[in-house]
Parts: C-alpha cells; structure tokens; sequence
C-alpha cells in the first residue's frame, strides 16, 4: 500500500474542482458550514460518517467510498506511532 491521500484532497481534486464548485457552495448544498467543509478540504479533519452519507447523496457515490478512503488514510499516518511498549496478549 502506498501512501493514500487525504479524502479532503479526493473531494477538492476529483469532485469540486471539476464540477466548478467553491468550497461556499459544496457546503450550502451538502447542508454544512462552509468552516466545516473547508476543514475536510483544507485536510485539517476527517470524513465523519454523517458527512460521509452527505457525500454520497451529493456526489452519487457511497458512504462506504469516503469511510473507506478515511480509513486508509488513517492507518498509513499510524503506521508512523511507537509500538516498542506493546506487548503481545495472546501467543502466537
């Protein structure tokens, strides 16, 4: 697995961007602030399963598409904490 993108960056580049829409009018028309939106696609917060299910209806994709890009965002930046005091709780 490569180093995935952030869903913010995915919804600026892939979907906004295109469709001509300013990061005001994506919000007024997923029922969201624009201070709320502009932190997803700014990459300073994450895809909530509720904004997740706006996007999906606006966008005509899943909420499973923007879960899941969160996910794997997510774990790739964990891959980066310190596991040298985890100690095993089962055998192997």
């Amino acid at each position: 697995m490569h180093n995935p993108p952030h869903p913010g960056e995915i919804l600026r580049e892939d979907y906004l961007e295109p469709l001509g829409l300013s990061v005001t009018d994506a919000a007024r028309a997923l029922g969201v602030t624009r201070k709320t939106l502009s932190a997803v696609v700014n990459e300073r917060a994450g895809i909530s399963p509720a904004m997740a299910h706006r996007l999906a209806k606006a966008l005509d994709t899943t909420p499973e598409l923007w879960i899941n890009l969160q996910m794997q965002y997510e774990l790739w930046q964990a891959k980066e904490i310190d596991l040298a005091d985890v100690r095993r709780l089962v055998s192997a």
